[in-house]
């Protein structure tokens, strides 16, 4: 039922964090994984790392000539395409005030317009397939709000949404569309965030019931899941990844 032999992936910032852990997960898994993302040497040394005729492929998710050249090299290269995890995005951390127009939509392009992107690209080769999974990263940001994230916040409740109206849109089509919603995760990101927010380390360790920070590899088992036919009956869901944080008052 978790077995994923056969099955071609597409990660899109999978050369690093949550994304990384996912590609692992499936890998593991018996999938081939498409590492897809911008920094050639990061995306270079987890291909090599998942072994299992990995491959890894350069794209700005933004630019839809960059998404359509990733899709086209995928199924050219792995003859098609059945997962695809929505997994690119940063944040730039400032109150909405001080946000330039530039800034914001440089968070929504990457962690939102390149979900629609993607999947857009996605959909005719699932469809040929017979189905597919696809997951979108979101992030409790998408239940609550923080001043310091505005944007960010925004793309993911919008991650939220796409995947309902994706899931509901695509059913017929044998597609499931599942959201992800990390918690307080250990990565490049928020190591920088924990820098530039004073506190931070001690509030998200009291607030969170498992008393730890989320791991990349806290995401190997959901990836697994929500890819493989155990999940064939869940669509549209939202899963909190995040050791009881967003449970907690």
């Amino acid at each position: 039922m978790f077995e994923l032999n056969g099955k071609v992936a597409i990660v899109t910032g999978g050369n690093g964090g949550i994304g990384l852990g996912m590609a692992r997960g499936l890998a593991g898994a018996g999938a081939r994984v498409v590492v897809a993302g911008r920094n050639r040497e990061k995306s270079a040394a987890a291909r090599d790392e998942l072994g299992a005729g990995a491959i890894a492929i350069d794209v700005d998710v933004t630019r839809e000539d960059s998404v359509a050249s990733l899709f086209q090299r995928t199924v050219e290269q792995c003859g098609r395409l059945d997962i695809l995890v929505n997994n690119a995005g940063i944040n730039i951390r400032k109150p909405p005030e001080t946000l330039s127009l530039a800034e914001w939509r440089e968070v929504i392009d990457t962690n939102l317009t390149s979900a629609y992107l993607c999947s857009h690209a996605a959909y005719p080769e699932m469809k040929k397939a017979g189905g597919g999974k696809i997951i979108n990263i979101g992030s409790m940001m998408s239940i609550f709000g923080a001043g310091f994230a505005a944007a960010y916040a925004a793309s993911k409740g919008g991650i939220v949404q796409f995947t309902k109206a994706c899931a509901s849109g695509w059913a017929k089509d044998n597609i499931q569309v599942n959201a992800v919603l990390p918690g307080w995760i250990d990565t490049a990101l928020t190591r920088r965030a924990r820098e530039q927010i004073p506190g931070l380390h001690e509030n998200v360790l009291k607030r969170t019931p498992a008393g730890r920070w989320g791991t990349s590899d806290d995401f190997n088992g959901i990836a697994v899941f929500l890819a493989s036919s155990a999940s064939n009956f869940i669509t549209g869901a939202t899963i909190t990844v995040d050791g009881g944080y967003s449970i907690q008052a």
